[in-house]
């Protein structure tokens, strides 16, 4: 992947809906809903979805102490996900889940702060294991975590919480053994007058994604969820370095975003079977989201930016 493009420049793309929403997951015995989630192929070729859950029929984020756990052949079947059992039950919050794959072993990260970690060969049975985070400002409040991988030894985690100054900002860490991660700059920063602002940081479930050259940062910029339009308004962002995707000022959007999509914490996946690109939403029960109290899925497209 290339941090410098000497030459020519690859062309950008900006992502669209490509379809209505399906469901996809409703969780029965762990929970009444799925908030931020992550998904994953599995090692027995199924694609597991793990995320945040809680038992109470209303949004109760004391009360999210373990994830929800869904399983299915297909992303774009007929059929709903099955529930399996919750993982990550250790008497703690669990919130907004990723996980990585190494070496036989999937890596989970999660929040709130301070980061927590479980390890498994699965993805049905973790072990926790404490991550550790050097040089991370107090301010990061690692939540919401996104690891991408970079190159063969290196991966990226983003994370998002405020700055000094209470502006929702997005970290960026680099890994070499998905153990260690050493905070290395915010790779997105909100300045004073982006619109919204929250004690827990405006800038939630932060995604990237690598296409054609050029580095994708998505994230769901809400402040509230009594605004169903704020509450699903994830915004794109794109540069050519994923150290860095600028600053967003809500006076001159066009300056940074790229696309509005209308998702709350949306996963963006590509599946070799389909040969499509998919993105999900999720959400508390009273946001009013495609499908109340599950993961809903939808295709995307990547148009050339024009």
């Amino acid at each position: 992947m290339l941090l410098n493009h000497p030459g020519k420049i690859p062309r950008p793309h900006v992502p669209r809906l490509a379809s209505e929403w399906k469901p996809l997951f409703y969780p029965k015995k762990s929970g009444c809903y799925i908030n931020d989630h992550c998904i994953i192929k599995g090692p027995d070729d199924y694609w597991h979805l793990i995320g945040i859950t809680c038992p109470h029929n209303k949004p109760d984020p004391e009360h999210e102490r373990w994830f929800a756990h869904g399983r299915g052949a297909s992303l774009w079947g007929d059929e709903l996900m099955t529930e399996l059992n919750p993982v990550c039950d250790d008497a703690n919050r669990a919130w907004a889940p990723c996980i990585v794959p190494h070496k036989g072993r999937y890596y989970m990260l999660y929040g709130p702060s301070p980061t927590k970690g479980a390890v498994s060969r699965d993805l049905n049975h973790w072990m926790g294991e404490l991550p550790t985070l050097v040089g991370a400002p107090p301010e990061a409040a690692h939540r919401d975590h996104m690891v991408i991988k970079l190159e063969e030894s290196t991966w990226l985690l983003y994370t998002t919480g405020l700055d000094a100054g209470g502006n929702g900002v997005i970290s960026v860490f680099v890994s070499h053994d998905v153990r260690t991660w050493r905070f290395v700059r915010y790779a997105l920063r909100t300045c004073g007058k982006a619109s919204s602002k929250c004690s827990w940081g405006a800038t939630e479930s932060p995604f990237v994604t690598f296409l054609g050259g050029w580095y994708y940062l998505s994230i769901t910029y809400t402040d509230t969820c009594l605004d169903t339009e704020n509450y699903h308004q994830s915004l794109v962002f794109r540069s050519l370095n994923p150290f860095d995707f600028g600053v967003y000022d809500a006076d001159r959007p066009d300056e940074t975003v790229i696309a509005r999509l209308h998702a709350h914490a949306p996963e963006y996946l590509y599946c070799d079977k389909e040969k499509s690109w998919f993105i999900t939403t999720c959400g508390w029960p009273c946001c009013s989201i495609p499908h109340e109290g599950g993961v809903s899925i939808a295709k995307l497209v990547w148009d050339e930016a024009t």
